[in-house]
């Protein structure tokens, strides 16, 4: 497309907006096209992915630019992003803006300005992993996250949904870790399809379709998704029992749960209870103590393993923040373990890349509860014909199995 002045101004008034983080990016950029329905659809394309390459690349864009004004790194992102050559940018923007970003050299700048992180954040990962691999992970948190979809096995088989999305012009893959997967090659308006109206395909990433062949519940059991959220994981492990047993989808949040009942009902699934807790002392909750076969904890975190999708988590939360969440998640795995019955699985879930969100608190478990004994990540799967080794834990990273970063430990209660 030809870029033009208003356009630019559009994404710059976007990009002003989502930079004061009073709402999530997505939410900010949905709601600035509902006010302006004059956009075509590739000034709405420009727009989104002008603001999403800010908020993924901005430390690099502001040094780039010589600026942190919303106009002058959406010129930056044209140019060191989205392909524009400094001549569409002529007349448009200030020209010593273009010469600059013309002539500028990334590879002069600061460690944690290259990987275009936080502070703080850099130096937790270089700590954590060595800085030539925190450059890695960086990066492969900087490219935009394919659209993953899950078909729903308990009505529909993989190739099967291939090929009738095959039919209508969508080309996709086979995920290569979950057996459920499709990777599209592009980002079509899937929820207009047919496949997905009549619930026979969900939108998931491959890492957290993973998760549900990690609680691995079978028919019959009962079984809790502890924070169901909108019951994404919920519906894989519903898949998972082809009907039987019962689910309670749990949560904190009655708002987040009531998107499942749609969800559901569009899939053919009957057997979720949801459940709205109170805390984690919910009475309703107690009285499943100790009775449940297999209990998944997707506790919620930082997020940074999603950064591909939502950039602007790196500049939302702090080491502050951090700290909180782990707080949260020790009560929250300490109250979901106490649901589990002797010879029981708990799944503790997160999608963070952060040691202390991860490892810090499952050793923590691990050494306060020992009737809970960890299990193989890579065993379970195995075991189930999905060869995927990433050591005891399942630790997912974008720049090597391409999911989002997701980190997961099992265990089984011995007694």
């Amino acid at each position: 497309m030809r870029l033009a002045r208003g356009t630019l101004a559009h994404a710059a008034q976007v990009v002003s907006k989502a930079l004061d983080f009073s709402a999530p990016a997505d939410e900010t950029l949905s709601g600035y096209f509902r006010s302006h329905h004059e956009l075509g659809p590739q000034e709405r394309a420009f727009v989104a992915e002008a603001v999403f390459a800010v908020l993924r690349r901005k430390r690099s864009l502001e040094a780039a630019a010589g600026s942190s004004a919303p106009e002058a790194l959406i010129a930056a992102a044209a140019m060191r992003v989205l392909g524009f050559s400094g001549r569409a940018l002529e007349g448009l923007v200030d020209d010593d803006l273009v010469q600059r970003v013309r002539t500028f050299r990334p590879e002069e700048l600061p460690a944690a300005m290259r990987a275009d992180l936080p502070d703080w954040l850099w130096e937790r990962l270089a700590a954590e992993h060595g800085e030539v691999e925190a450059q890695r992970i960086a990066q492969g948190m900087l490219n935009p996250a394919p659209l993953d979809l899950r078909a729903n096995l308990a009505r529909i088989g993989r190739e099967e949904a291939l090929a009738r999305l095959a039919e209508d012009g969508i080309r996709a893959q086979p995920t290569p870790h979950s057996p459920a997967g499709l990777r599209l090659e592009r980002k079509p308006p899937i929820n207009r399809h047919t496949l997905f109206r009549e619930g026979l395909v969900e939108v998931q990433d491959e890492g957290s379709q993973l998760l549900a062949w990690l609680v691995a519940p079978r028919r019959g059991e009962m079984v809790a998704d502890y924070c169901a959220g909108a019951g994404g994981k919920t519906l894989a492990l519903a898949m998972l029992m082809r009907g039987s047993g019962r689910i309670y989808a749990m949560d904190v949040s009655a708002r987040r749960l009531g998107a499942l009942t749609p969800r559901a009902a569009r899939a053919q699934v009957t057997n979720v209870h949801s459940v709205a807790l109170s805390g984690d002392n919910d009475a309703r909750a107690k009285r499943l103590a100790g009775k449940l076969d297999r209990v998944l904890v997707d506790a919620p975190c930082s997020g940074f393993g999603t950064l591909r999708r939502n950039p602007d988590l790196k500049w939302r939360h702090g080491p502050e923040a951090i700290l909180q969440l782990a707080r949260k998640q020790r009560g929250i795995l300490e109250a979901a373990a106490r649901l589990v019955k002797p010879g029981g699985r708990l799944v503790y879930a997160t999608c963070s890349i952060l040691r202390e969100e991860n490892e810090a608190i499952v050793d923590a478990f691990a050494n306060t509860h020992p009737e809970f004994a960890p299990l193989s990540c890579g065993e379970i799967l195995s075991a189930q014909r999905i060869a995927l080794q990433t050591g005891f834990h399942l630790r997912l990273w974008p720049h090597l199995q391409a999911t989002d970063g997701f980190f997961a430990a099992a265990f089984e209660r011995r007694a």
